[in-house]
């Protein structure tokens, strides 16, 4: 989905508040009423599938740029070392591919345009457990463990569901979740009590981890002047880890998420870069993205996530397969 966020979507509410009603929100109110009821609908009246091996499904309820795939690399890396033979699985896009190719990197990635369909796949090619990334919707299947994900920054926007909000659902959904993980370079003291309240309002029984983005080849970047461009659901977070590793930004580019960079628009933020003497800078989602003829000009920052207190979360994991 190739679109920019809205900025009002991401208006903060008022403290003490849940929702923040913009007037272009209020026009949409309607819509998103609308299609929370289709939601409700398909809960109802959809035919659940059970798979033959143990399904754990990371998703979000606010749309894009909460960190699912890195997590769901992560978890992957978990299950290897509990001597598991996992796999990941997605619903098939043609639009985009960037975060399978991403995965890809890491172990066996099986897609269909039914989710159940690459479950199979999956136990038929010797996986004993998968991983199903952006699957929390999908009401088809039943899960052993969901997990949802939220971005510290952006958390619930402004509180509202698609299109008044960047919400896919309310957090009522919560209540279908076992963990929660935030992904945050630093948690504000404040708001942390709040997000908690608010999850554990809807679960008390879900249990809440913090994670954060470590960059692996940070160093390479210092001391260095930066361009910087990205087409993430959450950009903000890329720019943000730059700024605290103290790198030396000339500028943020913005494209939308999941984008498909035209030769000329890349041609372009090279010539850019070569003009000002800088490195061209992107996240390794967009890099996989680009022509390869242009990978020689463009470096990419590799990331990992690192989940606090991971022994736990490890422990929350084992209990499930």
């Amino acid at each position: 989905m190739n679109f920019l966020k809205p900025k009002f979507w991401d208006e903060k509410p008022k403290a003490g508040s849940w929702i923040k009603i913009s007037i272009f929100s209020f026009f949409l109110l309607p819509v998103s009423l609308f299609l929370q009821f289709l939601n409700f609908l398909k809960t109802i009246f959809i035919k659940k599938h059970t798979s033959k091996i143990p399904v754990i499904c990371v998703g979000n309820i606010y749309l894009g740029g909460t960190g699912k795939t890195p997590l769901s690399i992560e978890i992957y890396l978990i299950l290897k070392k509990l001597n598991k033979n996992p796999a990941f699985v997605r619903k098939k896009y043609n639009s985009y591919q960037d975060e399978a190719s991403l995965q890809r990197l890491i172990g066996p990635v099986f897609e269909n345009k039914k989710r159940i369909e690459a479950i199979n796949s999956a136990a038929k090619n010797s996986a004993d457990i998968v991983i199903l990334d952006d699957g929390f919707q999908d009401f088809s299947i039943k899960k052993d463990l969901s997990i949802v994900c939220f971005n510290k920054t952006k958390w619930l926007g402004n509180g509202l569901t698609i299109p008044a909000g960047p919400l896919r659902e309310n957090l009522s959904a919560l209540k279908r979740a076992n963990l929660v993980v935030i992904n945050g370079n630093e948690i504000n003291k404040e708001n942390k009590p709040i997000m908690e309240k608010k999850i554990l309002e809807q679960n008390r029984n879900i249990k809440i981890f913090y994670s954060k983005y470590k960059s692996i080849n940070i160093d390479e970047f210092k001391n260095k002047k930066i361009i910087s461009f990205a087409g993430i659901g959450n950009p903000v977070n890329f720019f943000e880890l730059l700024k605290i590793n103290n790198i030396d930004l000339l500028e943020e580019i913005v494209f939308p998420d999941h984008y498909n960079y035209s030769n000329m628009e890349l041609e372009g933020l090279i010539d850019k870069s070569l003009h000002y003497n800088t490195i061209l800078l992107t996240t390794q989602k967009d890099y996989l993205r680009i022509n390869k003829k242009y990978r020689k000009n463009i470096r990419y920052l590799e990331i990992k996530i690192e989940i606090e207190k991971n022994d736990d979360f490890v422990e929350e994991i084992r209990k499930y397969i």
